[in-house]
């Protein structure tokens, strides 16, 4: 799993149990950072020409293949049904029926010598879906007990039942924007959110992310990194006096108010992503919330969206449903994602 945050790959060996409800052990994880080459490879992704575009996503399938086949060896893992992969976004235009996660190709699974599960957006578009969030699917199976489901990574994203229907839609963009700030002082990320913290609000600033379209329009409904280029970068241009910190403590607080206004008025939200590392988020997003947030351990915190695309993987190689319409807004439910086999064999 490769986030739009871009801070690395998230691997995850992982046993399922077929139960009622499933139950699962996360066994191994690792994270590995991209380097500064590879973080401006996918940086400049969205710029490139198709041709280059094709090469990239040849390239990034060979270094994701090394990855996962040091991980396997390095971790002595014998015991392998497949190797479930989501890649990484590129382009996320579901409006226009594009999608794009680079590193799917059949040479995966010559790189691994395992199965590859992988693709799991493409089929959903076809099918007039929005191709995300995915995810919910394995939230209900996985993470039943809780009333919803929250990510924070690079954008958050929900999950819960409406009646007997489960829903999910992303909600905005979180990592995406605060790690770019925080790269205006040298730092990868605001860690903690200390630095945001020390800033003041900008009202001008928080009261034009609110107004924004996006946040008004019905789901079925996903986020790309095109958007936040278009219309949250372009914002907060128009704040090039303000301090770092003060853009980072207003976006934070812009993210916990509209993340507040989509949490249920009761019950349990399991909360997990990069960004529940962020206390300063963590506390404002409590502050306005009236549910009980629940935040897990750090391996379901950093991994809970490898574990839940392996659990994808699993249903698509059962040939299960994976992808709901409720969800997506696709015509029908579906078993989404490419099977392809050492020696480049597709089914």
């Amino acid at each position: 799993m490769s986030g739009t945050s871009m801070d690395g790959i998230d691997l995850a060996y992982v046993k399922f149990t077929q139960s009622d409800p499933w139950q699962f052990e996360i066994l191994i994880t690792a994270t590995i950072g991209y380097d500064e080459g590879w973080r401006m490879k996918l940086s400049n992704a969205t710029k490139l020409p198709p041709t280059e575009i094709n090469l990239l996503n040849s390239e990034y399938t060979d270094y994701l293949g090394g990855i996962i086949h040091h991980f396997i060896k390095k971790n002595k893992i014998k015991t392998l049904d497949f190797v479930a992969s989501h890649g990484h976004t590129v382009f996320h235009q579901p409006e226009q029926g594009i999608t794009l996660q680079i590193g799917n190709l059949s040479d995966l699974a010559d790189h691994t010598a395992f199965p590859v599960v992988c693709d799991f957006r493409v089929q959903d578009l076809e099918l007039g879906g929005q191709g995300a969030p995915l995810v919910p699917v394995g939230d209900a199976a996985l993470f039943g007990q809780h009333d919803a489901c929250l990510n924070l990574g690079g954008f958050s994203n929900l999950s819960l039942l409406e009646g007997e229907t489960l829903i999910a839609y992303d909600i905005c963009a979180v990592n995406t924007v605060l790690n770019n700030l925080s790269s205006r002082e040298g730092l990868a990320y605001d860690a903690g959110g200390e630095l945001a913290a020390r800033g003041s609000l900008i009202p001008e600033l928080f009261a034009q992310l609110e107004q924004l379209d996006f946040y008004s329009s019905p789901y079925p409904k996903s986020l790309g990194i095109e958007w936040v280029a278009e219309f949250v970068f372009k914002i907060i241009e128009g704040c090039s006096d303000a301090s770092t910190a003060d853009l980072l403590h207003t976006y934070t607080l812009h993210i916990a108010e509209q993340i507040s206004r989509c949490l249920p008025h009761q019950g349990s939200v399991l909360v997990t992503g990069g960004g529940t590392h962020n206390t300063f988020l963590m506390s404002e997003i409590k502050k306005r919330s009236r549910c009980e947030i629940v935040i897990p351990t750090n391996d379901i915190i950093d991994f809970k969206e490898a574990l839940i695309f392996a659990f994808l993987g699993l249903l698509r190689w059962q040939g299960e449903d994976n992808c709901l319409s409720s969800v997506t807004g696709a015509t029908e439910n579906h078993s989404s994602g490419k099977i392809f086999l050492p020696n480049s064999n597709i089914e």
